[in-house]
C-alpha cells in the first residue's frame, strides 16, 4: 500500500501540466514528502468551473464499519470502486489529480536484521518527471485526531490497481493508478465514470523504474 510519496517539482510545472487557473494552496516546496493524514497539493475543478490547486488532507473517510475508536484516520488508497461507500465520489465533481514525482512501497525483503523495513521508490524514469495519481476528494467533518476534536476538512485519496511487473516483486497486491499525459488528466477531471474507469490500470512496465530515495526535505517541509 502506497503510504508515502514525494513531490520534487515546481508549482509552475503543475500549473502548466494541468491548466490550473488558481493556486489556493500556496505551495511551492522544492521537495515534499507526503504521509497519510497530512496536507498536500491536489488539482481539482473549482466551483467556478476552472481548475485550481488546493491543499487537502491525505485520507478519504473510512467506511463506518471499519472505524476503530473515536478517530477516523482515513483511507489513503482506494481499490474497490464498486463498493457503495466509494460510488458516491466517482463523478467528476469529486475527482482530483495528485501531483507526484516518485512513490514508495515497503520492501520487507530488503530489511536488515534489527533494522526497520525500508522503502522501495518508483518513478517514471531516473529524471523523476511529474506524474499524477488518479484521485478523489471530499469535504468532511469529523475527528482525525482525538486530541484535536471534530473539525472540518477537505480530504483526498487515490485509486490503486493491479501491480505491474516492476512493482509486483516489491508489493504484489497493488500499485497506484497513474496518469502521465495532459490528455489523461483532462479526461479524469471532466469525463463521466464510464469514460474514465479504464484509467484504473497499471502503467506498462517500461514506464516505471526503481530509483534511489529522494533527497530528504527539511523537517519543516513535511507539512504545508
Amino acid at each position: 500500500m502506497c503510504n508515502l510519496y514525494n513531490l520534487t517539482t515546481t508549482r509552475d510545472a503543475v500549473v502548466e501540466f494541468t491548466k490550473a487557473m488558481a493556486d489556493k494552496a500556496g505551495w511551492n516546496e522544492p521537495s515534499l514528502n507526503v504521509y497519510p493524514n497530512t496536507l498536500a497539493p491536489i488539482v481539482r475543478v473549482g466551483d467556478d468551473g476552472n481548475r485550481e490547486i488546493v491543499s487537502a488532507t491525505w485520507g478519504m473517510p473510512t467506511p463506518p464499519a471499519f472505524v476503530k475508536g473515536k478517530a477516523d484516520r482515513g483511507v489513503t488508497n482506494i481499490r474497490n470502486v464498486g463498493s457503495p461507500h466509494w460510488r458516491r465520489w466517482l463523478g467528476p465533481t469529486s475527482r482530483c489529480v495528485v501531483p507526484f514525482t516518485s512513490f514508495a512501497e515497503p520492501d520487507p525483503a530488503s530489511k536488515e536484521e534489527g533494522g526497520r523495513v525500508p522503502n522501495a521508490w518508483f518513478a517514471q524514469n531516473p529524471d523523476r518527471p511529474l506524474m499524477f495519481f488518479a484521485g478523489f476528494w471530499t469535504p468532511w467533518k469529523g475527528v482525525r485526531k482525538v486530541r484535536d476534536g471534530e473539525q472540518e476538512y477537505e480530504l483526498y485519496g487515490f485509486l490503486t490497481t493491479t501491480p505491474n511487473e516492476i512493482v509486483k516483486p516489491i508489493h504484489e497486491k497493488a500499485m497506484p493508478a497513474i496518469l502521465t499525459t495532459p490528455e489523461e488528466v483532462d479526461l479524469w477531471l471532466t469525463g463521466e465514470w464510464a469514460d474514465v474507469k479504464h484509467l484504473q490500470r497499471p502503467l506498462p512496465g517500461n514506464m516505471l523504474v526503481l530509483v534511489e530515495p529522494p533527497a530528504n526535505p527539511k523537517d519543516d517541509d513535511l507539512l504545508l
